[in-house]
């Protein structure tokens, strides 16, 4: 859905205020590469600020996070309900990080906001490399491989800049058809996407406790200050769970041991995804 909009051309891109989450990496690289190019603040929704000065002193949010399973992870469902009246009004952004295809990825971050108290202005869909390290059908990706990514997603970037300083107003993902297709594998993994928690039948539900600890861990306590979630917890030199995993493969990829495994599966990673690091130079 493209249309142009001059009314709603985004004169003053220091007003916009882009905010993300990140598990492994690729989202952080696609939130920075916006806001290099736009000239945009720029936070990760774990970093220790005052967020509703920042949501009330901009009148363009960006929100940038990684899609799981078709839906947007809990902990910035979460973020989303905690300032959703600060949100008010607000002109919105929205970028998702996805592995192949997402459906509806970009459009269910809307389902919470059921009373329409935002304005969509753009939203776009970015295919990051695999960070999944644990399931046998998603292998190692080669450097190779992964600079394509990053010069996709630098091209992709580029465009998408350049509509919005435009005032074309895209909205990937918010057909009828990209819902069905969201919906075939968001019911299963989140239930009702207008929720912030999942349905306690959902794959997300019981994920939740789905992390395991193996006897090569070292009580190195990394895990635990890295987890978003503060999921992990050393007791007593014993590194166990809360029960609160988003599965965001941080840890599993992190582990200095490879001693974590998260979503119910016992299997530990042959290989680590280690991230795209910073931005190129433009």
């Amino acid at each position: 859905m493209v249309h142009v909009c001059l009314t709603q051309k985004i004169e003053r891109r220091t007003h916009m205020l882009t905010l993300y989450f990140s598990g492994t990496g690729n989202t952080k690289y696609i939130a920075e590469l916006f806001s290099r190019k736009m000239e945009t603040s720029c936070f990760s929704i774990e970093d220790e600020i005052n967020f509703v000065q920042e949501i009330k002193s901009h009148d363009t949010i960006v929100f940038c996070y990684p899609i799981y399973g078709s839906r947007v992870p809990r902990n910035m469902r979460e973020f989303a309900a905690r300032y959703m009246s600060d949100l008010n009004g607000k002109k919105i952004i929205i970028f998702v990080t996805q592995m192949l295809f997402s459906g509806d990825g970009a459009r269910v971050f809307t389902d919470m906001f059921w009373d329409n108290s935002i304005d969509v202005i753009y939203a776009e869909h970015f295919n990051m490399p695999n960070n999944v390290s644990n399931i046998l059908i998603f292998r190692e990706q080669s450097k190779k491989k992964i600079q394509k990514y990053i010069n996709n997603a630098e091209e992709k970037m580029s465009k998408v800049c350049g509509d919005i300083k435009n005032g074309i107003v895209k909205k990937r993902g918010f057909s009828f058809f990209s819902q069905i297709l969201g919906n075939i594998q968001g019911k299963s993994w989140q239930g009702n996407s207008k929720e912030i928690y999942p349905a306690t039948s959902s794959v997300e539900y019981k994920a939740q406790t789905g992390v395991k600890i193996h006897k090569s861990c070292n009580a190195c306590n990394l895990c635990v200050n890295i987890c978003p979630v503060k999921n992990h917890i050393n007791t007593n030199g014993k590194i166990t769970q809360r029960g609160n995993c988003i599965v965001c493969y941080r840890c599993v990829n992190k582990c200095p041991k490879r001693a974590v495994t998260v979503m119910m599966l016992n299997i530990r990673p042959r290989w680590q995804y280690k991230g795209i690091g910073a931005v190129p130079p433009t």
